[in-house]
């Protein structure tokens, strides 16, 4: 217990974004520091059969596809909660060790604000609160993904206004109506910049007959992807394996194939953001329409969903400032209240 005092004397206070997708650490007084995807390669022993963590985030992902028999690519969220617990915790210590930007005697052992989804269940947020802890935090919070990505764009949440976010993660969009400090409506829909890939990597091997990883279709989907029509229309020449030769093949695939395939993902957005509009209580659904629809996350930077959703719902819809990071800016903010009286009425239990 005295080591972990001590040790939390010489760490800094942390705000996690622990998503499906990206791991983001923004550090109290720095702001992010940390960006990186939260995959982790482990290599098996031939000999005993053991089993080491080698590689994480960017190096780890630089792997996908690319793994000797030995070697396996994980990654340990899957819808915005904890698939894997042990592998979670040993990422989370190594990023929160990367975050501090130190080794020496002490493992850091900071107080840790971790943003989690408003539909997480209680088994849920208890093994996200427990992993933390098994990463050295000494104290754990935890907050709502909308209420954080709320407070990172900027919108003023204390305010008697209803204003409506939505967050686009890797695993899940959240949709979120925000008033005067508290969520009165949220949900949250298993759809997100994954399933935007897996609908990519469908459409190819149906349309095209040729077989592509997670890595191509994510570079399918950030150089051409798009969720409204254009005038404009983008070619991008990728590779993959033929189904029937099994051999590498290049082929080019254009926007509006890419549209084609996003249909059903992108639906399932536009519908869960509908419903929400259909639940707010009428007053604060006046005040949506007035200030409009706030997009955040990193599904917020595919082109032209902001008109997508424009269109469905003929209500204004803005793209956030750097949407990928307001989550993390927006639990930094509340770390940066930590001590202050009110601050509780943003945390989870």
């Amino acid at each position: 217990m005295r080591f972990k005092f001590l040790s939390g004397l010489f760490s800094s206070d942390l705000s996690i974004d622990l998503g499906t997708a990206n791991t983001l650490i923004y550090v109290r007084g720095e702001g992010v520091v940390l960006d990186e995807p939260s995959v982790v390669a482990i290599a098996q022993d031939p000999q005993d059969g053991r089993k080491k963590i080698v590689a994480y985030g960017t190096q780890a992902k630089q792997m996908l596809g690319r793994t000797p028999d030995n070697l396996s690519t994980v990654r340990p969220m899957q819808d915005g909660v904890i698939a894997d617990f042990k592998i979670t915790s040993m990422m989370l210590d190594h990023f929160i060790k990367r975050a501090h930007g130190r080794g020496g005697f002490f493992r850091p052992s900071p107080r840790i604000l971790v943003c989690v989804p408003s539909g997480a269940t209680q088994v849920e947020k208890r093994a996200i609160h427990d992993a933390a802890e098994a990463a050295g935090a000494r104290d754990v919070f935890l907050i709502q993904e909308p209420m954080a990505a709320a407070i990172g764009a900027g919108i003023p949440v204390d305010e008697a206004y209803g204003s409506m976010v939505v967050d686009i993660g890797g695993g899940t969009s959240e949709v979120a109506v925000i008033s005067l400090n508290g969520i009165v409506y949220a949900a949250s829909v298993r759809t997100g910049g994954d399933r935007f890939d897996s609908a990519i990597i469908d459409y190819v091997r149906r349309n095209f007959g040729i077989v592509i990883g997670v890595p191509t279709a994510e570079r399918i989907k950030k150089e051409i992807g798009c969720a409204y029509p254009s005038a404009e229309i983008r070619e991008l020449e990728v590779k993959g394996t033929n189904q029937q030769e099994g051999a590498p093949r290049s082929f080019t695939i254009n926007s509006n194939e890419v549209l084609e395939a996003l249909q059903e993902p992108l639906g399932s957005i536009v519908r869960a953001v509908k419903l929400a509009l259909e639940q707010t209580p009428p007053e604060l659904a006046a005040d949506v329409a007035e200030r409009g629809i706030v997009l955040t996350g990193g599904g917020a930077l595919l082109r032209d969903l902001d008109k997508l959703i424009m269109e469905e719902t003929r209500l204004n819809v803005i793209v956030a400032d750097d949407p990928l990071t307001c989550v993390a800016r927006g639990g930094g903010k509340v770390l940066e209240l930590l001590d202050q009286r009110g601050v509780a009425s943003f945390l989870m239990t």
